[in-house]
């Protein structure tokens, strides 16, 4: 099939198919008048990177599913450089969950403090402030570093 074909079916764009290709994730075999040709196996290669990549995985961390679907084996998941990789996204999963959990005790502790404040008869109350920015200080943001995967806007192309 050619590479407009690969796209629809694989719900994506033929900009990504060539980046993918350029990263050496997917096969860059040409037909005698130097089209882009692929077959099914491609297709299943592709749906195993965009599924990973569903979940959260960078682009290279694809990299050992599709080597082990190109070596022969019936999934992805079949080989020691896979497992190694989900043992590695389940770690950084398990920090993230961690951090959440401590952003989430800091809002909930902020607020009680706030409802508490509200009780406070008006001439009473302290000044006001933000505690919420000063204990968001200690935490950094929970998210992780932008994918190694094309944008919206270079997988439009």
């Amino acid at each position: 099939m050619r590479i407009g074909e690969l796209a629809e079916r694989a719900g994506t764009t033929t900009r990504a198919l060539r980046y993918y290709e350029s990263r050496g994730l997917l096969p860059g075999r040409r037909a005698a008048n130097g089209h882009r040709v692929y077959d099914e196996a491609d297709l299943r290669l592709l749906r195993q990177i965009r599924t990973l990549q569903d979940f959260g995985f960078d682009l290279e961390e694809t990299r050992p599913f599709v080597e082990c679907l190109r070596a022969g084996h019936p999934t992805g998941d079949a080989c020691a450089g896979s497992l190694a990789v989900y043992r590695s996204k389940l770690a950084e999963l398990d920090a993230l969950i961690e951090q959440l959990g401590s952003v989430r005790t800091e809002v909930a502790a902020q607020l009680a403090r706030a409802e508490g404040a509200h009780a406070v008869p008006r001439g009473d109350a302290p000044e006001p402030r933000c505690e919420l920015t000063e204990a968001l200080a200690h935490h950094p943001h929970p998210g992780r570093p932008v994918p190694d995967r094309p944008t919206h806007q270079e997988d439009t192309g």
